[in-house]
C-alpha cells in the first residue's frame, strides 16, 4: 500500500469444516479457485439480470439524477458514455459496444468495484451474465456462449472451457454526474428505460455501504486500513498496488507521481469530481485503475 508499512498481519481462514454450497448449476469441476471458497450470493443464476441491450440518452437529459450522483465514465475512439451507478447496481453487467469495440461494463457492489473489459475473445464476441456466486465477496459472471465463470477482480476466467483466460481491462473513472456532464457535453447516458422494473432512485445496498461489516467471506485480511476504507488499485503486469482515497484526497497536490515494479506513473486525482487518472510517464498511455473497498483489494492482492 503506498505510503504505509509492509502488512502487520495476514489470516487465512481455515475453510474446511464449510460445507459446499450450491454452485447455480456451474459446472466447476477445473476451478481454479477452491470450490469451497465459492459461496452463494443469494439470487440464482441471473437473478440479477445482466443487460444485454443497452438504450442511452443525451447528456443533457434530464432522469431525475442529480449531478452530485456518481456515474462510470468510459470513453473510446471519440465516444464518451456514463453508467449511473444508480442504475447498474440493479444489473451488476453492462454489455456495451461503444466506439467500435464490444465492452463489458461490471460493478460489484459488496466491492464497491466499476471495472470495463473488452468482450472479444479469440475471434469471438462474448456476451457475460451474473452467475449469482462470489469469490472473495466479488462477483463471478458468466459467459451465455460457454458457461465459463469469470471473476472480476482476478481478472480471467476461473472454470469452464475458457478457464484462465485473461480478461483485456480498459480505463474507466467514476466521477459525478455534473462533472462528467461538463467534461464530455456530447456524450451519452445509460438510460433508466432497460427492460426491467427497478426503483433507480439510489438506495440498494445503502446498508451494506454504511456497515463495517462484510456479507460473504474472504480468504485473507489485512489491517493496515479499515476493511471498507476506499482505495486505488493498480496492477500492472504482476504489480500491484493500492492507494488509500484518504491520502490522495489530502495531498497538496492533485497529482502523485510512484513506480510499479518498472513502470513509472503519475496519477491525477480529482477531489471535487472524485476523478482519478492514471497514466504512463514513459509512453503517456492511460493505465487502468479501480476504485474499491481496502478488503476486496488486499483479498485478491494480499
Amino acid at each position: 500500500i503506498a505510503g504505509l508499512p509492509m502488512p502487520i498481519l495476514a489470516v487465512r481462514p481455515t475453510v474446511t469444516e464449510i460445507e459446499p454450497v450450491e454452485h447455480n448449476g456451474f459446472d466447476l469441476s477445473n476451478s481454479i479457485i477452491p470450490m469451497l471458497e465459492i459461496f452463494s450470493g443469494g439470487p440464482p443464476k441471473d437473478g440479477i439480470p445482466a443487460i444485454l441491450n443497452p438504450t442511452f440518452v443525451s447528456a443533457d437529459t434530464d432522469q431525475g439524477f442529480d449531478d452530485g450522483d456518481i456515474v462510470l465514465s468510459f470513453s473510446h475512439n471519440g465516444e464518451s458514455r456514463a453508467y449511473p451507478l444508480n442504475i447498474i447496481v440493479h444489473h451488476e453487467i453492462v454489455n456495451d459496444e461503444i466506439g467500435g469495440i464490444p465492452v463489458a461494463v461490471t460493478y460489484c457492489p459488496l466491492c464497491g468495484t466499476s471495472m470495463v473489459f473488452d468482450r472479444r475473445y479469440e475471434g469471438e464476441t462474448l456476451s457475460f451474465g451474473v452467475s449469482g456466486l462470489l469469490h472473495n465477496s466479488d462477483v463471478l459472471m458468466y459467459d451465455h456462449q460457454t458457461e465459463s465463470l469469470w471473476s472480476q477482480l482476478k481478472m480471467q476466467s476461473i472454470s469452464g472451457e475458457k478457464v484462465n483466460t485473461v480478461l483485456r481491462w480498459l480505463p474507466s473513472t467514476e466521477m459525478t454526474l455534473g462533472a462528467w456532464r461538463e467534461r464530455y457535453p456530447e456524450g451519452e447516458v445509460l438510460s433508466r428505460d432497460t427492460g426491467y422494473r427497478r426503483n433507480y432512485d439510489g438506495g440498494a445496498y445503502a446498508k451494506y455501504m454504511s456497515s463495517p461489516r462484510l456479507m460473504s467471506p474472504v480468504a485473507i485480511v489485512r489491517w493496515e486500513l479499515g476493511l471498507k476504507d476506499w482505495v486505488i488499485g493498480i496492477k500492472i503486469d504482476e504489480n500491484t498496488k493500492a492507494y488509500p482515497l484518504s491520502m490522495l484526497k489530502t495531498m497538496e497536490s492533485p497529482t502523485l507521481t510512484d513506480t510499479l515494479g518498472e513502470t513509472q506513473i503519475v496519477i491525477h486525482f480529482d477531489v471535487d469530481s472524485g476523478a482519478t487518472t492514471v497514466e504512463n510517464m514513459g509512453n503517456r498511455e492511460i493505465i487502468p485503475h479501480v476504485k474499491l473497498y481496502w478488503f476486496a483489494w488486499q483479498a485478491f492482492y494480499p
